[in-house]
């Protein structure tokens, strides 16, 4: 309890430190270029709040070691932070359209969740969800920010890829070999699905690199886990 409280204390500090500074700059450097800060300035950085609470629930489980269940707090903490820190994008210059294009970040602060909790928590499977909702997340970003969302016509086949990477990356530790195999045929199914994809809608042919690619990628895979696999087969053979 009470290194919580000394954790909030020095975060609460920063917090009043930051706000501080920000509004003094804003009163010594606004009126030089006839800005008018100093009016709202203060006001507009309300957001602060929402970006402390979520620094407090991340930073917990760093500067506590030893205490997995403490690696949840990833889960509300990271939204919260992300959400902040539109927030106080938006209320300083006052571009509240921003969340029109930024709004994909909330997804990827989820992924980003899963990714931090299971590297505290050590658990390698939470980086199946952190994988599938991260390449989600990356594909609304660019979305939204080209506009281009008839590239789903195409690009469906990051859900296939995105659990076949996230089973892959799974089987690097535990090296079985259904993971292997689920792995690579899910990849395989989307190289193929990409490249199916990309002859029946040729206006999207720039993304048909992406399927060669994939297929080059799968066959290196295959062949770096069958070089793997030959000395341990020859040390199990008998003499």
């Amino acid at each position: 309890m009470m290194a919580t409280n000394r954790r909030f204390s020095i975060l609460l500090g920063v917090v009043l430190i930051v706000l501080g500074g920000l509004t003094l700059a804003a009163n010594l450097v606004g009126p030089l270029f006839g800005w008018g800060w100093w009016r709202w300035m203060p006001w507009r950085l309300w957001p602060l709040l929402v970006v402390s609470l979520g620094l407090l629930l991340v930073l917990s489980p760093f500067s506590t070691r030893g205490k997995p269940g403490l690696g949840g707090l990833f889960f509300p903490g990271m939204p919260i932070l992300t959400t902040g820190t539109i927030l106080l994008f938006a209320s300083v210059f006052n571009a509240w359209d921003v969340w029109a294009w930024l709004w994909p970040l909330e997804v990827l602060s989820v992924a980003f969740s899963f990714l931090f909790a299971a590297l505290y928590m050590r658990n390698t499977w939470l980086l199946i969800p952190a994988i599938i909702i991260g390449a989600n997340g990356l594909l609304f970003q660019f979305c939204a920010l080209t506009g281009w969302w008839g590239v789903w016509a195409v690009l469906w086949t990051i859900e296939p890829l995105s659990v076949g990477l996230a089973l892959l990356a799974v089987n690097l530790k535990y090296r079985r070999k259904g993971l292997l195999i689920a792995g690579l045929i899910l990849c395989g199914v989307a190289a193929f699905g990409l490249v199916l994809m990309t002859a029946v809608l040729p206006e999207w042919w720039v993304l048909n690199l992406l399927g060669p690619v994939l297929f080059i990628g799968v066959g290196l895979i295959l062949l770096l886990a069958n070089g793997r696999s030959r000395p341990a087969l020859r040390e199990s053979m008998p003499e």
